[in-house]
């Protein structure tokens, strides 16, 4: 007994005296087992000491016996399932307006005939009668659809012709098309740009080109939204302090007419410091083809500059064409790699017939009508006057876009709320007033930081009635809903 109390005696010393050592208390000893040891290195090998042996000890492991039928029984009843989907919520319950006609200048929405504002139908060429009649003769030659890829199948001589009609409109050597607008970017992109490769791209880009560059896999760099400072910065420090990236491809993306905030991308700025850096650029002119320039070729003609200076040029043909799909034009060495390396066409059926002759049809119609480009901007410039002094509502977009983008002068300090506010002035537009206006809502998926706003779509079809409707309808609604602001 007498044994065990000594024991137990020189345990709680040696402990009191790690303890002491460790805190540095006045009881603190310098001295353990006659070696001079510091405080905080009790503490360090204590800790090496626990990782040690907890090193060493086995990991549980379940029995290998089968379950029984009880344990089974018991499991079964204690799972639950979680939903397929989430559970609704009241902003889930919001009911869209529906659309129940073509959407033309005008459109029917909720039984009601209403201005519409939501459409890319620039130049007023949806349900024009050439273009109907060009669709109606293709399908009662070709059928709806090829039933298969370009590559196998799918390619009928419309395809070709409307290849060479939109190179010899935009004075490239080549052209190639693509079935589904929104895919034209994010197929053009992935095949040219690799691992390894290096992307700067403006902050603004619609979630298309965002997702092109995901699925390239390239080392991606955004700068300030139509900052050429932000830009020359950039692809400075690119090229002068990364000696790798002189020997890797390197690439500049841009939109034409920025479909998230309305402005246009200079590109006479873009082109010399392309040329100074030793980049390539990738243009999408989606909302510029049929808007800018004397005859409707786009930023490049708008900005006086050879289409030969820009690498790669891609537009969606949904807006000013009034009819689907995509293209991409350039040299015929850009066009030719894509027909093996890109999978918007290698793998997807071909474009309908009936949509390529409505493409050639549409730009027959503008080159002989130039008449429409002047009429569209003479309701850009009208409407961009008429909304200037809107209450508590600013323009952001360029005074010659097609898409006028109108923000919140006073932000609510919160995205949700903008969007929020925003909406609410929307429904008043279209459920008192009958002016057809859509916010810039965009994906959880979709990465661009520019704020919300209102985004209007003008076209040649409006007329000076439907414009003024519409000045007068933003000051009243916007007097009521942002008088708050």
């Amino acid at each position: 007994m007498d044994t065990v109390l000594s024991s137990f005696e020189t345990a709680v010393k040696f402990v009191t005296d790690w303890v002491a050592l460790a805190f540095d208390t006045p009881y603190a000893r310098s001295v353990v087992f006659g070696v001079p040891i510091k405080g905080h290195l009790l503490v360090e090998g204590l800790l090496l000491v626990v990782i040690l042996f907890l090193m060493t000890q086995k990991s549980y492991k379940p029995p290998k016996r089968p379950l029984t039928k009880k344990e089974v029984d018991e499991l079964c009843d204690e799972w639950v399932p979680e939903p397929l989907i989430p559970s609704i919520t009241e902003e889930m319950k919001y009911e869209p307006p529906v659309l129940e006609s073509a959407a033309g200048p005008h459109a029917v929405v909720n039984g009601i005939d209403v201005v519409n504002f939501t459409s890319a139908n620039y130049l007023g060429l949806l349900g024009h009668d050439k273009l109907q009649e060009s669709c109606t003769k293709a399908l009662q030659k070709y059928g709806v659809g090829s039933c298969g890829p370009r590559g196998f199948y799918g390619t009928i001589d419309v395809h070709l012709d409307c290849e060479a009609r939109i190179a010899k409109f935009l004075g490239t050597s080549d052209s190639i098309l693509y079935s589904y607008g929104l895919s034209t970017m994010f197929s053009i992109i992935p095949a040219f740009c690799k691992k390894g490769d290096v992307v700067v791209v403006d902050e603004g880009v619609h979630w298309g080109i965002q997702n092109g560059l995901h699925l390239s896999r390239s080392t991606i760099i955004y700068f300030k939204h139509n900052d050429m400072k932000s830009l020359q910065s950039i692809l400075e420090n690119v090229t002068h302090e990364n000696k790798r990236a002189k020997k890797v491809r390197r690439y500049i993306v841009v939109e034409a007419v920025y479909q998230n905030s309305g402005q246009i991308a200079p590109l006479d700025e873009i082109i010399k410091l392309k040329e100074q850096y030793r980049f390539r650029v990738i243009l999408d002119e989606s909302n510029s083809i049929g808007v800018l320039g004397s005859s409707g070729r786009g930023l490049t003609e708008h900005c006086k500059i050879p289409v030969e200076k820009i690498d790669i040029v891609s537009a969606a043909m949904g807006h000013a064409l009034a009819t689907e799909g995509g293209f991409c034009t350039g040299s015929a060495r850009v066009i030719d790699h894509q027909r093996l390396s890109s999978s918007g066409y290698v793998f997807s059926a071909s474009l309908p017939p009936y949509l390529a002759s409505a493409a050639i049809t549409a730009i027959d119609v503008l080159e002989e009508n130039p008449n429409l480009i002047t009429k569209l901007g003479e309701n850009i410039a009208s409407l961009h006057k008429g909304l200037s002094g809107v209450q508590g509502l600013e323009i952001v977009s360029d005074p010659k876009s097609p898409i006028i983008f109108l923000k919140l002068k006073n932000s609510t300090g919160f995205s949700k709320g903008d969007l929020q506010v925003l909406e609410d002035l929307a429904d008043h537009l279209l459920e008192e007033h009958g002016v057809f206006v859509a916010t810039s809502k965009r994906s959880i998926l979709d990465k661009c930081k520019l704020p919300a706003g209102i985004r209007l779509y003008l076209s040649a079809g409006h007329t000076k009635t439907d414009l003024d409707k519409a000045c007068e309808a933003f000051k009243q609604a916007a007097a009521l809903i942002l008088a708050s602001q």
